[in-house]
């Protein structure tokens, strides 16, 4: 870690590496169309804390999950990180003493995940949305809502089911199974009954974000995910809806 210490204001610098690369850094949130800016993220996190160590570990595991998203994900359309960075905070803080060790494994398992699901592995999916915006988190949680609801959509619990998860995929993909089978560079995986291009993608997920059908509005600090509505079903429903107007 770079032993130099960063203000909150440093965050800026994420914004500047967002700003170098080809990609537009679009919210989900119906209020406005561009990610909060780092910087702005930053000024939250010095109202939450003034834990300097915390602070440098926060920022530089941010960088590396950033790094790896745009690297595994270059095709990504929405890029809300508002959540994830305060579950974060929150879990460090709660860690108290191991709050730079939850840090550091928080963000090797997001950067495993990355490097598993991207593009530059043999899954191959093209979004990082169903993950930051909690389509598989509900998912999860529906199959067992007493013991997992308490599980928060950026829990280490929750990530260690996907890194598992996506053990199970690339196995499938090894031995060329009907739904997880191999597939070449420069396609995409699409495991959904409905289109995911880019045009699709994004047309379905803003009418979902407009009529409140997402159950991790990842673009707020103070939300609180929901996972007991039928939101496979109700995206599957939008997606069908949108194709035929």
């Amino acid at each position: 870690m770079n032993e130099k210490a960063t203000s909150t204001s440093d965050f800026k610098i994420l914004d500047e590496i967002i700003a170098q690369s080809s990609i537009q850094p679009l919210s989900l949130s119906p209020d406005r169309d561009l990610i909060t800016s780092f910087q702005e993220i930053g000024n939250l996190v010095s109202e939450k804390t003034c834990n300097q160590q915390i602070i440098d570990c926060l920022y530089h595991t941010i960088e590396i999950i950033l790094s790896a998203q745009l690297e595994n994900f270059p095709e990504n359309i929405f890029w809300d990180f508002d959540l994830m960075v305060l579950h974060m905070l929150e879990q460090s803080l709660s860690a108290e003493d191991g709050a730079i060790v939850f840090l550091d494994s928080f963000g090797q398992k997001i950067v495993d995940l990355m490097n598993i699901f991207g593009c530059r592995g043999k899954i191959r999916f093209r979004y990082v949305h169903d993950f930051m915006y909690g389509f598989d988190w509900a998912r999860w949680v529906k199959k067992d809502p007493e013991n997992r609801s308490h599980v928060q959509p950026f829990n280490p619990i929750f990530l260690d089911y996907l890194l598992a998860k996506g053990e199970e995929i690339l196995n499938l993909v090894r031995v060329e199974d009907k739904r997880y089978h191999h597939i070449s560079r420069g396609r995409f995986r699409n495991s959904f009954c409905f289109p995911r291009n880019p045009e699709d993608e994004y047309r379905l997920l803003t009418y979902l974000a407009d009529s409140n059908m997402i159950p991790v509005a990842a673009w707020n600090w103070n939300t609180y995910p929901i996972w007991d509505k039928p939101f496979d079903e109700m995206r599957e429903q939008a997606a069908l809806a949108i194709r035929n107007s």
